[in-house]
């Protein structure tokens, strides 16, 4: 088996159905098989994948006794996995055809690559016209080159969309799974995964996927929600604690958590949420570590949210 594509599923029955038919109708000259996991769903999703498995034996549909959560249902999804290579998508997204060939074509011809990703529309619930492009959007996209590597996904976060990724199979797949990030789990992911593999992570510039935004996607449970994002932040720093094992060094560490507390203040400055925007970015300074000029002039003026609204995003104070 050259690809498995697993898919996670718990309480889609909106949209797995289309998930799915945009991965078992991709068009390649090998074989590949989509392995759907339902987490114990409460909605029609098991029945939904049941009827799609029915008419394609290379969907392949598996079912949690009970509800395990995200990191148990990957864990599994991990050791279900036959694929030389290792393609995830979330079970409320879409392929586009060519995605697979694609991703399996880059890994097959660069051998140094441990993960490949391509680039991704993103869209709201509802239709109408992508809202941007994940990776070229990306508001550090300016730093990460086409083949990047395990430095760059520490400093920068996570430049590539969670179900635009394959990667090569390797003996610790089962370990790069980490069940103590209560929230974000596709950072800790890439990074454990890219260490493992000591390889770059490589772009494939076509947009092959799209990025659904809706209600009870991440970012749509995340926004406005003050703990959540919190609790993403302790998330974010304990993934970058992670490639330590690797031998990333503290410096860099230390970069990729002064970077991710910067983004998280100014998510709360955005909201107007000012004093946790001061608290946070006093934080991100720890050490003297600036990210940018707008890290600096941030931190300059933290006492004075309003002033760093209006001069970072042009909104008056």
């Amino acid at each position: 088996m050259k690809v498995s594509v697993i898919v996670p599923v718990y309480c889609l029955e909106k949209y797995v159905g289309a998930c799915i038919e945009s991965l078992i109708s991709q068009q390649t000259d090998f074989e590949f098989e989509v392995i759907a996991l339902d987490d114990a769903s409460s909605d029609s999703s098991p029945y939904i994948l049941d009827g799609l498995s029915a008419r394609d034996a290379r969907l392949r549909v598996l079912r949690n006794p009970r509800n395990l959560g995200l990191a148990g249902t990957m864990t599994r999804l991990l050791e279900e996995a036959a694929g030389d290579y290792i393609a995830y998508v979330d079970g409320d997204d879409l392929a586009f055809p060519g995605k697979l060939e694609a991703l399996a074509d880059h890994l097959d011809e660069h051998r140094h690559c441990a993960i490949a990703y391509h680039e991704a529309e993103v869209f709201h619930e509802g239709g109408g016209k992508p809202s941007y492009v994940y990776s070229r959007d990306h508001y550090n996209a300016q730093y990460i080159p086409q083949s990047a590597t395990l430095e760059h996904l520490v400093r920068y976060g996570c430049f590539m969309n969670a179900s635009a990724i394959m990667l090569r199979r390797h003996a610790r797949l089962r370990d790069t799974v980490d069940a103590a990030c209560r929230i974000l789990l596709d950072y800790p992911f890439q990074i454990l995964n890219t260490g493992f593999l000591h390889g770059t992570l490589d772009k494939v510039e076509r947009v092959l996927g799209a990025y659904r935004l809706h209600g009870e996607s991440f970012g749509g449970q995340t926004k406005g929600s003050a703990t959540r994002r919190l609790q993403v932040l302790v998330d974010q720093e304990r993934a970058c604690d992670h490639a330590a094992r690797f031998g990333v060094s503290a410096k860099v560490i230390a970069e990729g958590k002064a970077h991710h507390r910067f983004a998280a203040a100014l998510y709360f400055l955005k909201l107007e949420q000012f004093a946790l925007f001061e608290r946070l970015i006093a934080d991100a300074s720890l050490g003297g570590i600036f990210f940018d000029e707008r890290h600096r002039f941030a931190w300059s003026n933290r006492r004075d949210g309003a002033r760093v609204l209006g001069e970072l995003y042009g909104t008056a104070p």
